[in-house]
């Protein structure tokens, strides 16, 4: 996946990450979002027995991106690891809420259900994975 040029307004800045570095650890808090410029990251959730890969995200992939919807609580619901060197943007989250607060209320719910969606579906993948073990 190409990185869309809009991204590219939101940069604040670039992180990079080593084999098995952390760029976020579930249950910490945190209020960035993020974008994959170069290399992979795995999307952990830790269960009953152990942390379990949810996906892995490449080039061009956000993630990060459920802490602007969780009503302040600011806490991560899963891990996101460097698999191999990484270099990932940081992307502006107030820039992002400003954006956000100015498109329509009926496209602000559909996102949001989106967004919802994707946190659910991230909890029943680690479950049905924990299941598979």
């Amino acid at each position: 996946m190409v990185i869309h040029q809009f991204i590219y307004g939101y940069l604040a800045k670039e992180e990079s990450y080593e084999e098995g570095d952390f760029i976020i650890q579930e249950g910490n808090r945190g209020d960035w979002v993020y974008v994959v410029l170069e290399g992979r990251v795995k999307v952990k959730k830790t269960t009953p027995k152990g942390m379990v890969t949810i996906d892995t995200l490449k080039e061009g992939e956000i993630f990060g991106e459920m802490i602007l919807w969780q009503a302040g609580t600011g806490l991560r619901t899963a891990s996101v690891i460097a698999e191999g060197p990484v270099k990932v943007g940081v992307l502006q989250t107030e820039q992002l809420l400003k954006d956000y607060e100015s498109i329509s209320p009926r496209l602000k719910i559909l996102l949001r259900s989106l967004i919802m969606r994707l946190a659910t579906t991230t909890r029943k993948a680690a479950t049905m994975a924990v299941e598979m073990m």
